[in-house]
């Protein structure tokens, strides 16, 4: 091992120089670990020991804190995902930003802010990139400079490099919750009511069609896992996604996984494969994670041959745009169809769309709950049966508003009543009083 000549003491160690002497004792430990095929279960204590020794060797005398924090960022670099890795141990911390090496931003409790976190150069950025990608089998460089991967903990990870990427390699981390969210929480949270909650449990277990709507970020993915958590235990269900984040409570569960092509351009199995294949295993349910492609008209014919209780994402910004949002990625498919046809199919397919939203301040709601109705001409009708209508916003920035139930009965009434769920007027009559009251002064 290289010996390290003495710094001559803390008084004369620079930021300049501590950064020498990380990157000096990186690449040495790296050396010896492999040099000695040290084990992977063996290597956070033979780090330490290895540094120590360093120390000795030098007799380079560091305070202690200043050790420690040395210490921690050498076994981040070796170990785990270098700068990122106390970001991604944050619990506050749900996504993390690479915008080039000086550049990181992560979202806490739904606001972004500029970390204090940087890496040492664009190659930097590149090693943390491959750290993680490829034990998955993937590749990133010029002839293929984006990639999808998944950390061991299920958190989702995009990267972007040159010439895509201008300033710099990029990294995008959806960070995955260990916490399991149920409806009681986000009712806590003030996402959805207890009226709305008891209707959309009514409306899984009655085996409705529905979409959840809403943009990036806004909690799709999480109301999907809380929506499959009221599927009953005797049901046969199958997941599919890009990337496996449904954590369903439930035993009977066979999850499936998008598989991208391998170098030659070959053997890439797409959600729509799998939607197609899932019909053939015997589904009483299928939750396919996000609807994005051709596999928007598998999923609608589906659910209009028998498959009834399916669910499903879809990005975007309100119900309306969903249904135009679906129509665009049916068309995707390759099927020369009609418009009228392909909006038959939606208003017979689906039931209800629950839009999700991310508001200006951060929070997260449910702010519509809509019925598709059916057809008038060419139009499909849509019902809303909830809606949050904003009053205001607060000088802190904190938006005001209130989830009420807009006094609509929806017309598959009679399809919860024949699952055992009446559903009283105090459910859907939230503004009853309201209308009497009106009507008595007139």
């Amino acid at each position: 091992m290289t010996t390290l000549s003495s710094a001559g003491g803390v008084s004369r160690l620079t930021s300049q120089d501590l950064v020498k002497l990380k990157k000096y004792l990186i690449d040495n430990v790296a050396r010896a670990i492999e040099a000695e095929g040290i084990a992977a279960t063996e290597r956070d204590d033979y780090i330490k020991q290895q540094i120590e020794t360093i120390y000795d060797q030098a007799n380079l005398k560091l305070p202690q804190d200043l050790r420690g924090m040395i210490l921690n960022e050498v076994l981040n670099e070796l170990l785990g995902y270098g700068p990122l890795e106390p970001l991604l141990k944050d619990p506050e911390v749900t996504e993390v930003m690479v915008n080039g090496p000086k550049k990181v931003y992560v979202e806490k409790k739904g606001q972004l802010t500029r970390s204090s976190v940087v890496f040492d150069d664009d190659n930097h950025v590149l090693q943390i990139i491959d750290r993680i990608i490829l034990p998955l089998g993937r590749r990133v460089d010029a002839d293929s400079p984006t990639v999808d991967a998944r950390l061991p903990d299920g958190s989702r990870v995009n990267a972007v490099i040159s010439p895509v990427s201008i300033d710099g390699p990029s990294i995008t981390i959806r960070k995955f919750s260990k916490e399991k969210l149920g409806i009681g929480a986000l009712i806590d949270f003030g996402s959805i009511t207890e009226k709305m909650a008891e209707f959309v449990r009514a409306c899984v277990l009655a085996h409705l069609n529905i979409i959840i709507s809403g943009g990036t970020g806004s909690g799709k993915t999480t109301l999907l896992n809380v929506l499959s958590s009221f599927i009953p235990e005797s049901e046969r269900i199958i997941t599919i996604e890009d990337a496996a984040e449904l954590q369903l409570q439930q035993d009977h569960v066979l999850r499936m996984e998008t598989k991208p092509a391998n170098i030659d351009g070959r053997g890439a199995v797409t959600i729509r494969d799998l939607v197609r294949n899932s019909l053939r295993m015997r589904p009483d349910r299928i939750v396919v994670g996000e609807v994005r492609g051709g596999e928007a008209l598998d999923m609608l014919q589906a659910m209009n041959t028998g498959h009834d209780g399916s669910l499903t994402t879809l990005h975007s910004n309100s119900p309306r745009d969903a249904i135009a949002r679906l129509e665009t990625l049916v068309l995707m498919s390759g099927m020369d169809l009609p418009l009228k046809v392909v909006r038959q199919q939606i208003a017979s397919a689906v039931d209800l769309i629950v839009q999700q939203t991310r508001l200006k301040d951060g929070t997260r709601k449910v702010t519509a709950i809509t019925e598709v109705a059916g057809m008038e001409g060419d139009i499909v009708v849509l019902t809303d049966i909830f809606k949050f209508e904003q009053t205001g916003v607060t000088t802190e920035g904190k938006v005001l508003g209130d989830l009420k139930a807009t006094g609509i009965r929806p017309l598959f009434s009679s399809r919860l009543e024949a699952a055992g769920f009446k559903l009283g007027a105090e459910v859907f009559g939230a503004n009853i009083s309201e209308m009497l009251s009106k009507s008595h002064k007139r």
